[in-house]
């Protein structure tokens, strides 16, 4: 039982228990130095996890290696930025609590836990300390109907899910006598073996998988908690659990059932043909902007899931690689919105960034490299990102998934270039936008720098995903 394979998650949680600690002290107020104390401790864990051995731990419960190390990374990134977005917004909405901070934190934990899975019951335990996590973030907001319902809406459809994956996992265990990833590859070493009841539980664990990442069909909860939740909230929910449901995905399918590929890959061409397609054809009449950016993120999903789909090495980086684009530049998109206040009260409608460039150029011009690089327009990051992800699609001989795919492109950037038109044409109706807190600005410009200047060095990110595929498929 080698634990120090597992520090980087013993470190999370110990943090976690000590902020706890920090929390019920009798202070006025300890939102903001358990939020500082949180990010802390994420920039320690990520330092932690760059210097981990690779292996097996706890009886091959947790595997460490180059892709949970990519993922984990990610991940953390993603966590930090969400936590410093919420600073500013929940001290004007009055909830600045000390639980937040620490929800996020636990909900991290678990992410860490699911991409260091090595044993379908590992998968279930990070699974359920995340979902419980955003269960009650989601409803954070208590004295607004519109929280509580999100939260209440992925409650009962994220339990439905849980036992879809619950129920999959035990007709895995039950014919091939093993919840271990290594044990169940070499029993289905070779495919001609697998048996039809096995067949049916990777199709339920792909669903209840598909919900976290919410894949068409099973986005259903994705645009009703996207508005509902605090706008905080909502950025950490597109961001580093989306990032982590991902690579969980990619480390199951790619992993334990990789020899199964040829009965996999046609399910996850269809969900990711029809993600692109709502993703793309839902948002467009999308009047509140939360709600547009739920159903670019079900798009984004089915973007990726092409990669995933070519079932080969080039697509499985591709993957990884869109991913940390995705997380950065969503971020940086969710910072803005972050940001859209008048007169002291969250508004989020697309009309209410009409006259955007005049009364503060910089945020409109931040907006604008997202809303293109999610368009996939060259050079910015995204269009890097979808030029892997079909590229492998295409060397694997799945032409219609690209092609589709690049249709796909085209329909969605009519409301990304929708939503720079009302920024930069359109005539401002009503006050100004209040000026944009400093923790806001540093998430926007660090993402907004990455996204514009990606194309002068992707080696580094390049190679990292290469490293992390190598060690999922090696």
């Amino acid at each position: 039982m080698n634990w120090t394979l597992a520090l980087p998650e013993l470190v999370l949680a110990l943090c976690g228990l000590a902020i706890l600690g920090i929390g019920v002290l009798p202070k006025r107020n300890t939102f903001f130095p358990c939020a500082m104390a949180v990010v802390g401790a994420f920039l320690l864990t990520a330092v932690v996890t760059l210097g981990v051995p690779e292996g097996t731990a706890f009886g091959g419960q947790i595997a460490a290696d180059a892709f949970s190390r990519f993922a984990k990374v990610l991940i953390l990134l993603g966590a930090a930025a969400g936590v410093v977005l919420s600073i500013d917004f929940n001290a004007r909405e009055g909830l600045d609590r000390f639980e937040y901070p620490v929800l996020l934190l636990f909900a991290t934990l678990g992410m860490m836990v699911m991409v260091s899975a090595n044993d379908l019951m590992a998968l279930y335990i990070g699974l359920e300390l995340l979902s419980l996590s955003l269960y009650v973030v989601a409803a954070f907001n208590r004295d607004d109907e519109r929280s509580a319902e999100a939260g209440l809406k992925y409650f009962v459809l994220g339990a439905l899910a849980s036992g879809l994956l619950l129920y999959g996992s035990s007709l895995v265990y039950g014919f091939t006598g093993t919840t271990n990833f290594d044990s169940i590859a070499n029993a289905l070493s070779d495919p001609t073996k697998a048996s039809a009841g096995l067949i049916v539980g990777l199709v339920f664990v792909m669903v209840g998988l598909a919900f976290k990442i919410s894949a068409v069909p099973f986005h259903m909860w994705t645009p009703d908690v996207y508005e509902g939740a605090p706008t905080p909230v909502t950025a950490f929910f597109a961001a580093a659990p989306k990032v982590a449901a991902i690579a969980l995905f990619a480390r199951v399918l790619g992993g334990p059932f990789g020899d199964l590929a040829g009965q996999w890959q046609q399910v996850v061409v269809i969900i990711s043909l029809l993600s692109m397609v709502l993703g793309a054809f839902a948002a467009i009449g999308q009047e509140n902007i939360k709600r547009l950016m739920a159903y670019s993120s079900i798009g984004h999903v089915g973007f990726a899931l092409v990669g995933l789909a070519a079932a080969s090495e080039a697509g499985m980086r591709g993957l990884l690689v869109y991913m940390a684009i995705y997380l950065l530049m969503n971020l940086g998109a969710f910072a803005v919105l972050v940001a859209m206040r008048r007169q002291g009260r969250a508004v989020e409608q697309v009309r209410d960034l009409a006259g955007l460039a005049k009364t503060d150029l910089g945020m409109a011009v931040w907006m604008a490299i997202f809303m293109f690089s999610m368009a996939g327009i060259p050079p910015l990051a995204g269009f890097f990102g979808k030029m892997f992800v079909f590229k492998a699609a295409v060397d694997a001989g799945l032409w219609t998934l690209a092609i589709v795919g690049v249709l796909a492109s085209v329909v969605s950037a009519f409301y990304y270039l929708r939503i720079v038109k009302v920024m930069f044409f359109d005539e401002q109706v009503g006050a100004a936008l209040d000026p944009r807190p400093a923790t806001v600005s540093l998430v926007m410009t660090a993402s907004g720098l990455f996204t514009l200047l990606f194309f002068l060095y992707p080696a580094p990110l390049v190679a990292a995903a290469q490293a992390a595929v190598a060690a999922l498929l090696g």
